[in-house]
């Protein structure tokens, strides 16, 4: 281990010692959270910019949803948090049987994920509820730009668009979705804005990796930390 993952070892130690509930979360929650991405959020949750919505994309079982909830309690932060995921894992695929299982559509998955998020949110962040939004991030982005009023799973109506504060880009993993969710998130995101991109850690092998590149390149982001995922500032002043 280097010596800068020790170090970030140790601030992960010192935040989850520091917070029993963060513990719980992640023993009761299903999911896959990077305990370094446990400190962009608090950081980036602790400095906002303004009360534009926190946006999530990809949210699984509600691990990170529940995560973001909590740490907005934690800073006494209301903006609101808005979450895009199909929750699909292929269940319009003809012969839909889930890895070749005799008993377990891939149809049947979906709802089994689905309504394990909506129950883990419904329990853990039932004091702050966030709107999650059944859709795919390019589509959750054509009614964001279009500002259109769309119902959540929860059934309550929203008025989606404006700027964000903070995005956690945690979709689909490729190129060429990756791209188009930060591309789609960075038309939005406010001058001193967040964006955390989950799995893009150096040496990860996801092409992710090749996305943060560029921003890195870009000239018009801060990286703030490698966490090891990649967390960056949007520029407030750009020559």
């Amino acid at each position: 281990m280097s010596s800068q993952e020790q170090l970030q070892h140790l601030v992960v130690k010192k935040v989850l010692k520091a917070d029993d509930f963060i513990k719980w979360l992640c023993f009761a929650n299903a999911g896959m959270l990077n305990t370094g991405n446990i400190w962009c959020l608090d950081y980036a949750i602790s400095h906002l910019p303004s009360q534009a919505p926190i946006v999530e994309i990809g949210s699984f079982c509600g691990l990170s949803t529940n995560l973001i909830t909590y740490l907005k309690l934690k800073h006494g932060v209301g903006n609101k948090l808005i979450c895009s995921d199909p929750w699909d894992f292929g269940a319009s695929e003809k012969g839909g049987a889930l890895a070749g299982h005799p008993y377990i559509q891939r149809e049947e998955y979906k709802e089994f994920v689905k309504s394990s998020f909506i129950k883990n949110v419904s329990f853990f962040s039932k004091h702050d509820l966030p709107f999650a939004i059944e859709a795919a991030s390019d589509y959750f982005f054509e009614q964001w730009v279009r500002q259109q009023n769309v119902n959540d799973v929860f059934g309550r109506n929203l008025h989606l668009g404006g700027p964000i504060s903070l995005a956690y880009i945690d979709g689909n993993h490729s190129y060429e979705f990756a791209k188009r969710d930060f591309e789609n998130v960075d038309s939005f995101l406010e001058p001193g804005g967040f964006i955390l991109f989950d799995d893009s850690a150096d040496g990860s092998g996801s092409e992710v990796c090749q996305v943060v590149a560029e921003v890195s390149l870009s000239g018009r982001y801060q990286l703030i930390k490698k966490s090891p995922n990649y967390f960056f500032n949007k520029l407030r002043n750009i020559d």
